[in-house]
């Protein structure tokens, strides 16, 4: 059994949803195949939940009624049954004419959950009329998380139980990515551009021979052509190269889903929808190690440094502080470097998440920051590729180890 994971992009209009049919045709027989919600609906979605915990009534229907419209548009270029997209529709309407019930990461869970249900049902509905065997099945049901809203933990037993019972063989399964649910029914989601993570789950439940997460870009390139005008495909890599990447940022593929790939040994090809019969990339157990060296951008990153107000070392009762800080706010941090008196890190500047943890850090330490800088990591690095980086920018911080170096930077005025 193959696993096919596909993004918004590649499903962003009616056009999309006809190259993943002809591609599932040829290539997926039986496959699962994981699809994310349409095009940019997530970030409209997202825009939806804060009209809805904020109670703009006008700004909050008139956003519902774009997301329908752009669905209904996709709608209008396929044939199928689409009865059960509007059902979907209906619920959300309800859940937003409804008191807000729980904290903020819950009811955003509960709502942009609804991008993948409405792609899935309309490309199952798609697939059908089209003459696949096809099965639509509600990840909801299928992936058991806790109640770690945003970023449900997977309770892997449980799934592996649920997925195995579910899925048949003979039919194209489609379902969905990035969403999950508690014991109690409450709907998670496994953190943002987490279908790649769930494609790797149900690959890793059924033992599946490889998984196949389809890009716009032609597979794993050694940096984001935004940033580099000759970038280079990687045809492979291994699983360690893969993980560290995907840890430092590179966006083609999500952080978790190496582990449970790399515990099955199954293989993850990279490989583009526009062109479909090329090889792109593929991710195993090699033995060679990537030899290119490979670039990450971060933007818009925060350097926050901690200061003891007693001038105490920065200590093991400090550091355990600091972490539960951290995780209580849900950020994460990107580096982070330490003196014998100040605790340096680097994070994404999340505005809903970051100015509750200064708060919170400034009831034990005196705090600074630096703002609007960029974190750029090389793998495989050499006093070129730093140097490259480095051109009109000022660095701040610089980490390296032997394969690594990560560099705080930020644009000369």
């Amino acid at each position: 059994m193959k696993v096919f994971k596909f993004g918004g992009a590649s499903v962003k209009d009616a056009a999309g949803v006809k190259n993943l049919a002809e591609i599932v045709q040829t290539q997926g027989q039986g496959a699962v195949v994981v699809v994310s919600a349409m095009g940019k609906t997530t970030n409209a979605l997202e825009e939806l939940v804060r009209a809805y915990v904020s109670q703009r009534s006008d700004g909050m229907q008139d956003k519902l009624q774009t997301i329908r419209a752009y669905h209904e548009n996709v709608m209008q270029s396929l044939t199928g049954d689409f009865s059960s997209v509007y059902e979907t529709f209906d619920q959300l309407d309800a859940y937003l004419r409804q008191p807000i019930a729980g904290h903020y990461d819950e009811v955003y869970d509960q709502i942009v959950s609804l991008g993948e249900v409405l792609s899935t049902q309309i490309i199952a509905a798609y697939l059908s009329k089209a003459g696949l065997s096809t099965r639509w099945l509600d990840a909801r049901q299928l992936i058991a998380t806790d109640a770690t809203f945003r970023e449900g933990r997977v309770d892997w037993d449980e799934t592996n139980r649920r997925i195995n019972k579910a899925v048949k063989k003979a039919a194209v399964t489609v379902t969905q990515g990035f969403i999950g649910q508690t014991p109690d029914g409450r709907t998670t989601t496994l953190g943002r551009e987490g279908s790649d993570y769930t494609a790797a789950i149900f690959a890793y439940c059924l033992r599946a021979e490889s998984v196949t997460i389809w890009k716009d870009v032609p597979g794993v390139l050694n940096a984001d052509p935004k940033w580099f005008n000759e970038t280079v495909l990687l045809e492979k890599l291994t699983y360690q190269d893969a993980i560290e990447l995907a840890y430092y940022g590179a966006t083609v593929i999500h952080p978790k889903t190496i582990k449970p790939l790399q515990n099955r040994g199954i293989k993850l090809y990279v490989r583009s929808f526009l062109k479909p019969d090329a090889a792109g990339t593929v991710i195993g157990n090699f033995e060679q190690h990537l030899l290119t060296p490979s670039f990450i951008f971060k933007v818009n990153q925060l350097l926050i440094s901690l200061h003891p107000n007693d001038f105490s070392f920065i200590a093991e009762d400090n550091l355990s502080r600091i972490f539960g800080r951290f995780a209580q706010a849900g950020v994460k941090i990107n580096l982070m470097q330490n003196t014998a008196i100040s605790f340096s890190v680097v994070v994404d500047n999340n505005p809903e998440r970051v100015p509750a943890l200064l708060d919170q850090l400034r009831q034990d330490f005196r705090v600074t920051y630096n703002e609007g800088l960029e974190l750029i990591t090389i793998r495989y690095y050499n006093q070129i590729t730093i140097d490259r980086v480095l051109v009109n920018k000022k660095l701040l911080l610089e980490q390296k180890s032997r394969y690594t170096v990560q560099l705080v930077a930020k644009d000369i005025e």
